[in-house]
């Protein structure tokens, strides 16, 4: 007997999406990093459409906001942010990308992306290496205590 091989049934909103990366930082003072790519991946055997939402439109130009994605292939979104102010310094904007399938318009799956803009490359590399650095020394170094009554010991023991 041939088995005819069925595809599982798709359940609104439950099917996982692939996002990468799944943070972006824009830095004020970086141009570079002004705009930034998200790219969508598609592991499933069918083709998806997507669409990709802000809660800041207004902050941010998105190339291609649209489109579709081959099966097991990928596209990637270019994300410019547009208002680079003092004001908007430390905010965290969300990027919601919906799929559906290519023949269908009910959302299979989404996944957020928070977006942040910071003031300085540099100070944020400072900030993360003091805390590397502080990590660094608290966790290099500790020191295992016993107490007997007369005798004191201490044994180092290094990670």
């Amino acid at each position: 007997m041939h088995q005819q091989k069925r595809q599982p049934e798709l359940v609104e909103g439950n099917l996982p999406v692939f996002v990468f990366p799944t943070e972006l930082i824009f830095y004020a003072d970086d141009q570079s990093t002004h705009k930034q790519v998200l790219t969508l991946y598609n592991p499933y055997e069918f083709a998806l459409k997507f669409k990709v939402l802000c809660t800041t439109p207004n902050k941010y130009v998105v190339v291609d906001a649209a489109g579709a994605v081959k099966p097991q292939c990928c596209v990637d979104i270019v994300i410019r942010h547009r208002d680079v102010r003092s004001c908007h310094y430390g905010v965290i904007d969300k990027f919601r990308l919906q799929v559906c399938e290519q023949s269908q318009r009910k959302a299979l799956g989404r996944k957020e992306v928070v977006a942040t803009l910071l003031p300085s490359a540099k100070e944020q590399q400072k900030e993360e290496e003091e805390k590397r650095i502080k990590e660094h020394l608290t966790e290099s170094l500790f020191f295992e205590q016993s107490f007997q009554p007369g005798l004191i010991t201490m044994a180092i023991l290094r990670t």
